[in-house]
């Protein structure tokens, strides 16, 4: 996770210091991006702990904190259907801003299955056709997404997903966000029956908030480990199927946490 601790540092040393909405203030960079090659290994933080209960080696260990449940209810929720993303780190923040959009009355729009039609239902999207990407909904949100677009790309049998974020917290939400959609990449990659290709983060403005930056400074004192490995484990053949028990990640070892405030 060089390419992560190498944003870090950059807006450490040369992010301008700016007003934000939380009142909290930040450094911040704009337009950034990173690239991992998740055959190469899965892009979590070893610079410090991004694991609940350290149970790296059996199912669950990876997602009480970061992405499988913030996943699934992401593809429910692009898939239209109803419930609730009940993730405690964002929930102070969706109340004090109104909740995360409007449902769309009379229609249902899966983002999610649109895109997977493409790639899989013959004929597949060729490789070289730049549409598999997920709509918004802008217009109708208290607070625009910050994953304001994703989109898929498949090239020699590996699937790659590129994430535009509009705004991102570098210091407690990117790692997570890169977890998250490396996480969605391998599920993608097996309901189309494809290999994984990279992931690649592409950053609008890059912000440290004021409150994190000593921590920051204490992992930037810490060296990257190597990367574990995912394992879908008896994995299903729908993509909102998915659950813990089909996760497996092997080989993690972190240095210790470092504990933040959350900017809301």
């Amino acid at each position: 996770m060089r390419q992560y601790l190498d944003l870090l540092e950059y807006v450490l040393e040369k992010g301008s210091e700016r007003g934000d909405r939380t009142g909290t203030g930040t450094k911040s960079v704009f337009g950034w991006q990173m690239r991992f090659d998740l055959q190469q290994g899965f892009p979590v933080l070893t610079t410090k702990s991004c694991i609940c209960a350290r149970l790296s080696m059996n199912y669950y260990g990876l997602f009480r904190a970061i992405p499988i449940s913030a996943i699934c209810g992401i593809t429910r929720c692009l898939s239209g259907m109803n419930g609730q993303m009940k993730m405690a780190i964002w929930a102070r923040s969706m109340a004090s801003n109104g909740g995360a959009g409007k449902p769309q009355e009379g229609r249902v729009i899966d983002q999610l299955m649109d895109v997977v039609k493409g790639l899989s239902a013959p004929p597949r999207i060729a490789p070289a056709d730049r549409f598999c990407l997920n709509p918004s909904d802008i217009p109708n949100m208290a607070l625009p997404p910050c994953h304001c677009l994703f989109q898929f790309y498949v090239s020699d049998g590996k699937l790659s997903c590129q994430l535009y974020q509009r705004s991102a917290d570098i210091f407690l939400g990117v790692p997570f966000n890169i977890a998250s959609y490396a996480l969605l990449t391998h599920m993608m990659a097996h309901i189309t029956g494809l290999q994984v290709g990279d992931f690649v983060h592409s950053l609008g403005d890059a912000h440290l908030y004021l409150n994190h930056v000593e921590q920051a400074r204490l992992q930037l004192q810490r060296s990257p480990g190597p990367l574990p490995q995912l394992e879908l484990i008896n994995p299903p053949d729908e993509l909102t199927d998915f659950r813990f028990e089909h996760i497996k990640l092997s080989g993690y070892e972190a240095a210790p946490s470092i504990a933040a405030p959350i900017a809301v």
